[in-house]
């Protein structure tokens, strides 16, 4: 096993361009509670926690309570939102053909670590064909949210690989801690919700045709 190494891809604002889908949700859910909607780069800035932390951050002077009726109405709005027909948020540019590019390659394993749902990753992953590709799918309702480490230590638990042959690539500061405090290298990319100078990651790539190459140069080809 310890040929084999291990790309963990985080999902919004790597992956898929959702902000539309997610501000969308979040306008419903505050207009549900009565509550004035933060500015758009204050919403996007909680992207990759899971929808309890993130209404914390969002809204740190309402009760417990009122938290959670925002989470609920964040994920019935997300749902009436997709039950519209409304388009899913697109794959970023060059997503897929560096997929096809390392899912190729017999020793390379993917993965997915996702403040997402287990329903909402698997919404996203039929939606563009990617269902089966990934060899260990983490989401929200098994862990602690982002940065807690939880994630990709379950990752390289199931599929085997060290953590020294292990790379997560993101667009917010909760994947580059979150693989810091896992053990593992780390890709930021510049084109996701945080500012690419808050990263701070081992490789930074400006286009995903520049993924193979980095993966190599940070854990081996």
């Amino acid at each position: 096993m310890s040929d084999l190494r291990l790309v963990i891809f985080d999902v919004d604002g790597t992956l898929v361009d959702s902000q539309a889908e997610i501000m969308a949700a979040m306008t419903l859910a505050f207009q549900a509670e009565g509550l004035a909607l933060p500015d758009r780069a204050t919403v996007l800035s909680i992207v990759g926690l899971s929808l309890a932390e993130a209404f914390r951050v969002l809204c740190p002077d309402v009760d417990e309570a009122q938290r959670v009726r925002l989470v609920e109405a964040y994920k019935a709005s997300f749902m009436q939102l997709r039950s519209d027909n409304r388009e899913m948020g697109p794959l970023f540019p060059g997503a897929m053909d560096a997929l096809d590019v390392l899912r190729a390659q017999d020793h390379t394993l993917l993965a997915v670590a996702t403040g997402k749902s287990r329903r909402g990753l698997d919404k996203v992953l039929e939606r563009h064909g990617l269902t089966g590709v990934f060899h260990s799918e983490q989401v929200a309702d098994h862990h602690p949210s982002k940065p807690n480490p939880s994630m990709i230590l379950t990752a390289l638990s199931e599929t085997g690989v060290p953590p020294q042959k292990a790379v997560m690539l993101g667009d917010t500061t909760y994947d580059m801690d979150m693989a810091r405090a896992a053990g593992i290298k780390k890709i930021g990319v510049t084109w996701g919700y945080h500012a690419a100078d808050a990263l701070l990651p081992d490789a930074m790539i400006e286009d995903f045709a520049a993924l193979a190459g980095a993966v190599d140069q940070l854990i081996g080809s």
